[in-house]
């Protein structure tokens, strides 16, 4: 494949029926090739014990990469912007991990893959009910973290205002990890306090937040009140929600409120919705898109389990903006069946491995 095919499969419409395989291929040709490669993987090439434009042919040629995401925790940004860009790839903001597992890994956000995200995420919302023409309360982290843009581009998208309320993962996750419990508890509540000021006094239809914010909401029956009196739907992301959880928020909390999670990762460069309520009351992701994949893998072996089981989540970005294959999530979730035509794996039980590279996970709040 040469470049100029490689750019055609790159840039086909977000709705294009793109060849899993091809796609793969030409990510190669992009990634790797002297005119167009990322300085990042160009500078690798030699290291890798093989070719990737001549062995890497199908998605599952991706397992052969090796873990690099740790050396995102102090790679320069400016080395994971395509050569192909010719200079001017327009970036829409450099974001962090959130720190879990130890110093955070960074990586670019460009424009072209903004504008394929956001179709995908319209397309999933329109999928789902979500309404238009409704403002949005975002309850999660801003700052370094990709959380802040992608909700003010839902909200904004979707034609309403957000209003954010900011919070700092990382301060909680020190606050457990030196044995202050209290101190988390009092700004966990600090956060909800200023979430209660936006929904008494403005007019909120969607609300997004990490699932322990909205059980504190959950707690507090005026809170409940103010949701359950303007908001139409709500959704949850950052950690994991059990499905007692879930029934909870749906059944009695939130009564006739549909509540969706969206899990993904910032090494992604993306995030699915959950699939539309299942017959055993499952949250279950579909893999979003074919530039974004998850394989749930033994994580011994690297090898995928059967539909039914349980393993440790891969996810796999191939975009022309990015190349992250293989990475090893901090996540282990149950394999489920895809639907017809999916790329890539589905996944539900999705919950925090204990550690992850010798680190204890420590979730937080977020």
């Amino acid at each position: 494949m040469n470049t100029a095919d490689a750019l055609a499969v790159l840039d086909a419409p977000p709705d294009a029926d793109v060849d899993p395989d091809e796609l793969v291929r030409a990510a190669m040709q992009w990634h790797f090739s002297p005119e167009t490669g990322t300085p990042f993987w160009l500078a690798r090439r030699d290291r890798l014990g093989f070719d990737p434009c001549a062995d890497v042919r199908t998605r599952a040629d991706l397992r052969r990469f090796p873990q690099v995401v740790d050396e995102l925790r102090s790679t320069p940004v400016e080395d994971l912007l395509p050569r192909g860009y010719g200079g001017a790839a327009e970036v829409i903001g450099v974001f962090e991990s959130g720190g879990t597992t130890g110093a955070p890994k960074r990586v670019v956000y460009l424009a072209d893959w903004m504008e394929r995200e956001m179709a995908q995420a319209m397309r999933a919302m329109d999928e789902r009910g979500y309404p238009r023409g409704v403002n949005w309360l975002s309850l999660g982290p801003s700052g370094p973290h990709d959380y802040a843009e992608l909700t003010g581009q839902h909200a904004r998208r979707r034609g309403g205002l957000r209003f954010a309320i900011d919070f700092d993962p990382r301060w909680v996750r020190r606050c457990l990890r030196e044995g202050r419990p209290e101190d988390a508890e009092r700004y966990l509540d600090h956060v909800l306090a200023q979430a209660g000021d936006v929904l008494a006094s403005q007019r909120v239809g969607a609300i997004q937040a990490p699932p322990p914010l909205l059980e504190r909401l959950a707690r507090d029956e005026r809170l409940v009140d103010l949701v359950r009196g303007q908001v139409r739907v709500i959704t949850w992301c950052g950690t994991s929600m059990d499905r007692d959880t879930r029934d909870l928020f749906t059944q009695e909390v939130f009564p006739g409120i549909p509540v969706y999670g969206l899990y993904g990762s910032t090494m992604a460069l993306g995030a699915a919705f959950e699939r539309p309520a299942t017959d055993d009351g499952d949250s279950v992701f579909d893999s979003p898109s074919v530039n974004v994949t998850y394989e749930v893998v033994d994580p011994g072996s690297g090898e995928p389990v059967a539909v039914g089981e349980t393993g440790q989540v891969v996810m796999h970005h191939l975009s022309k903006s990015a190349l992250l294959p293989n990475n090893l999530e901090r996540d282990v979730a149950r394999r489920v069946a895809a639907p017809a035509g999916r790329v890539g794996h589905s996944v539900a039980d999705v919950r925090p491995v204990e550690a992850f590279t010798g680190v204890p996970v420590i979730v937080g709040a977020y």
